[in-house]
Parts: C-alpha cells; sequence; structure tokens
C-alpha cells in the first residue's frame, strides 16, 4: 500500500519523531509503521485505533515490538513519551483523544497533530490550547498540514471520567420515550438525524425475533425496537469504538439488552436474523466511501432467515436499490423524503 499523505508528511519530520514509547492514534496501515521501527529500533509502538477496521489492518501486520490496541477509553501499562494523533473528522472527537491518554504521558510529552487541509487540522492550536502549550504549524505539505506541542503539566493530573462526555438527549416517538447517549465523534450525536427519524416511521408493522443493526451509531435504532417490540432480540454492530460504547450506554438508560460488538462488514456475523435495519454511512474521514454499505447488501442474505426482511435507509443519489435487487430480490421505495429513500426487501 503507498504511503498515504500523512505519512509522507510524518516522514517528511522524521528528526521530531524520535522516542521510546511513542503512541500512534488513528494512523493507517500504510508502511509508516515500518518505516518507524526501522529509523527508532529501540521505540516500543503503541498504536490506538478507534476504527476496527484500521486496527485489523495494522493487527494482520503486526510487528512483534507494535501493540494494538482497539478501544474508546484508553488504557496503557506504559507512559508515552510521544503522540502521533491523526486529525479526527470530528472535531469534538480531539478534546476527547487528548483526554483520555493524558494519564497515560509523560511530563512534557510531545504531541503531534497531522491531517489534511480539507478536514480541519488547522484548527489544532484553538481546539488543543486546554491540554497543549505551544502548539505550532511545522509543517505543510501533500494538502496536509503537521502541528506539534507538549502536553500541559496539568492536563497530565486531570481525572478522565467517561460519563463527562456523553451527550445525552431525549426523543419521543409513536409514544416511546428513549434517552440517548453519544460520545464525540459519533453520528447524530446531538439530536437525531433526518435519516433515522424516516427509518423509524417505515418499520415493518410487527417485529419479533432476532434483529441486527448494522453501523448502530450510538443505538438509536434498536432502542426504538427495543421498545416497541418487546419479542425482539437486538444484535448491534459498528465499526467505531466510540459508537459501541454509546450504543452500549443507549441501550443501559433505556432498561434494554443486546448483544454489541465491532464487525468489519458482516465478518463478525454468525447468526441469522429476521429483520434488519440499517441507516449505514457512507462518509470516512472527509471522503464519501459506500464499498462498506454495498459490500453488507452483498452478503447479507446468507444472513437472513426464511420470510426475514431487510428495511434501509440511504441518500436518494445512493444507487443501493439494484444491489439489493441483484443479492437480496425484490426491493420495493417505501418512501421518498427530505433527501433520502426507504427500500425495503422481503426474503421468501
Amino acid at each position: 500500500m503507498p504511503l498515504s499523505n500523512v505519512s509522507q508528511v510524518l516522514l517528511r519530520n522524521s528528526e521530531l519523531l524520535s522516542a521510546q514509547t511513542p503512541l500512534f492514534i488513528n494512523l493507517g496501515a500504510d508502511g509508516f509503521i515500518d518505516s518507524y521501527i526501522v529509523d527508532n529500533p529501540s521505540a516500543t509502538v503503541s498504536c490506538y485505533n478507534t476504527n476496527y477496521i484500521e486496527h485489523l489492518a495494522i493487527k494482520k501486520n503486526l510487528h512483534s515490538k507494535v501493540l494494538a490496541i482497539f478501544t474508546s477509553v484508553y488504557t496503557s501499562k506504559l507512559k508515552h513519551d510521544l503522540v502521533i494523533i491523526h486529525f479526527p473528522k470530528s472535531k469534538d472527537e480531539l478534546a476527547f483523544t487528548l483526554a483520555t491518554i493524558a494519564p497515560y504521558l509523560h511530563s512534557e510529552a510531545k504531541i503531534i497533530l497531522v491531517g489534511e487541509k480539507k478536514g480541519g487540522v488547522q484548527s489544532s492550536p484553538k481546539l488543543s490550547q486546554h491540554f497543549l502549550k505551544n502548539c505550532q504549524k511545522i509543517d505543510a505539505a501533500r494538502h496536509c498540514l503537521l502541528f506539534a506541542g507538549v502536553i500541559k503539566e496539568e492536563s497530565l493530573t486531570t481525572v478522565f471520567n467517561l460519563d463527562d462526555w456523553f451527550k445525552k438527549y431525549t426523543l419521543n416517538i409513536d409514544n416511546i420515550p428513549l434517552t440517548i447517549a453519544s460520545l464525540p465523534g459519533v453520528f447524530s450525536q446531538k439530536k437525531l438525524d433526518v435519516g433515522t427519524a424516516l427509518l423509524l416511521k417505515n418499520l415493518p408493522a410487527t417485529m419479533q425475533d432476532k434483529v441486527l443493526d448494522f453501523g448502530c451509531g450510538s443505538g438509536v435504532i434498536s432502542c426504538f425496537v427495543g421498545k416497541k417490540f418487546p419479542y425482539t432480540q437486538l444484535t448491534l454492530i459498528d465499526v467505531s469504538a466510540l459508537a459501541l460504547t454509546s450504543a452500549k450506554e443507549t441501550l443501559r438508560l433505556n432498561g434494554l439488552a443486546g448483544a454489541v460488538f465491532a464487525s468489519n462488514g458482516l465478518s463478525q456475523v454468525s447468526e441469522e436474523f429476521k429483520h434488519i435495519l440499517s441507516n449505514p454511512p457512507f462518509h470516512q474521514g472527509t471522503k464519501t466511501h459506500y464499498q462498506a454499505t454495498e459490500g453488507f447488501l452483498r452478503g447479507i442474505k446468507k444472513h437472513m432467515q426464511k420470510n426475514a426482511d431487510i428495511t434501509v435507509v440511504a441518500n436518494s443519489f445512493l444507487q443501493y436499490l439494484p444491489i439489493m435487487e441483484q443479492y437480496i430480490g425484490i426491493t420495493t421505495t417505501l418512501t421518498q423524503a427530505q433527501g433520502f429513500n426507504i427500500y425495503f426487501s422481503h426474503q421468501q
């Protein structure tokens, strides 16, 4: 795999990156880590990813000296003297990341923030001001920016409390009250999004047995289904550790139970389901990204029970209907509204 623009900019500044216990956050598995280890053979490298797919890619090519971690809340037996953070797609997520790693940093640990210009990385000094001192732009190349700063002493002693980071809001849909909890970086963190609201209005009239929520986010869909149809068994999957933690908390707040786990598409799914529901993601970083959803639609049929159904909401410009027709069966467009389509297919 060729080096990403972010990795190329990092390697241009290799003199900044010498460390004994570096921590790389949400960097891809494109060869940068291997190059780093060659240049820093005595370093013990930790890779913390909140995206399951990126975590698996790093783990697959795991160097013996690399610790690969997939989690929402960071913990470590090490104290890190260098941190490299790939600037997150959500600006709110940067503060969360800095807060969760702070207890595991050496005093005066160097923090590198790097990302594509159009991804918002230019706001790094302002967004990190409560955690870093002397955060300054070091390099601009390959349509990317690189900033470096030092962790503030007071940040090291601040206790991280996960509950402080949930955004919570209440909903009432069809006289069903819901409380939603969502961490920074999770889709639709502060209010119900239009697509999900439309999906919830177009669910099957009755639901029971096993339900799969693909790309569950904060768990809104599953919690509504669980309350409206109490004879369902819920399974929620996502690639985001932050989403999975949010979904677990949302289930708890609503007095519901369900299986919640990470999956690369359907890779970790082994059961068959009566109902499949999804408001699938189509953005990865700042780029439109369809492959995960298309792979899900191509592979879901083998996970459908007899007489199962699937309901999907998608932006109207996305061409999911012919994919569902080809790989699942006859598919109906239930409604078109506010730039979204609801697709429904019933498996005979």
